[in-house]
């Protein structure tokens, strides 16, 4: 039975994401290969895997072969960093879906999955789950942690809402199942 993974904000190619976000890698040839390797090591081949956004600042040629690499079925969330992948009919091609919002399943077992974070997302009150990026570690990511503790401690709302960007510490530069994120202690 295959395996369902999330992840956001690959940046592959993107230098800048390397002071950004405190990578710990010194070239983007090193970080590439990272997250290609820590990616293959926890997705299998038949396993699916949901990125929320921004993939890669590569150009076609270059991104291609790294989704060539990456084992899954792959399924894209639009991000904001995306249109040098929509442009390509080659990188499409990598992607099972692409699409700008995904809700999977049904009541508290409901899965939102968006590039950008929603405060008010759809089930909440129900015990759904939204999965986002695009903000990394930044004072809109503190916003979100911040806005959920308030949320459930004064007015008693459900929020799970999680960050799925690779920088995120409790996604260990890989792809993650909702098992891993879902119950981290992210506040």
């Amino acid at each position: 039975m295959p395996e369902t993974f999330y992840v956001a904000d690959l940046h592959f190619g993107h230098k800048n994401s390397l002071a950004f976000d405190n990578r710990p890698w010194t070239t983007i040839e090193d970080h590439d290969a990272a997250i290609i390797e820590n990616w293959n090591d926890q997705v299998g081949y038949n396993d699916i895997v949901y990125i929320l956004g921004d993939i890669s600042w590569h150009n076609a040629t270059k991104t291609n072969e790294i989704l060539s690499q990456l084992n899954g079925e792959k399924h894209l969330i639009i991000g904001n960093h995306d249109g040098r992948v929509l442009r390509n009919t080659e990188s499409r091609g990598y992607f099972a879906e692409i699409c700008d919002y995904k809700e999977i399943g049904k009541g508290k077992d409901m899965i939102i999955l968006s590039h950008y974070p929603i405060p008010f997302y759809n089930n909440q009150h129900n015990g759904s789950v939204h999965l986002y990026g695009h903000v990394h570690v930044t004072p809109e990511y503190n916003m979100m942690q911040h806005m959920g503790r308030l949320f459930e401690d004064r007015y008693k709302i459900p929020f799970k809402a999680f960050n799925v960007g690779i920088m995120i510490p409790y996604m260990g530069w890989q792809p993650q199942p909702i098992e891993e994120i879902a119950y981290c202690d992210s506040f």
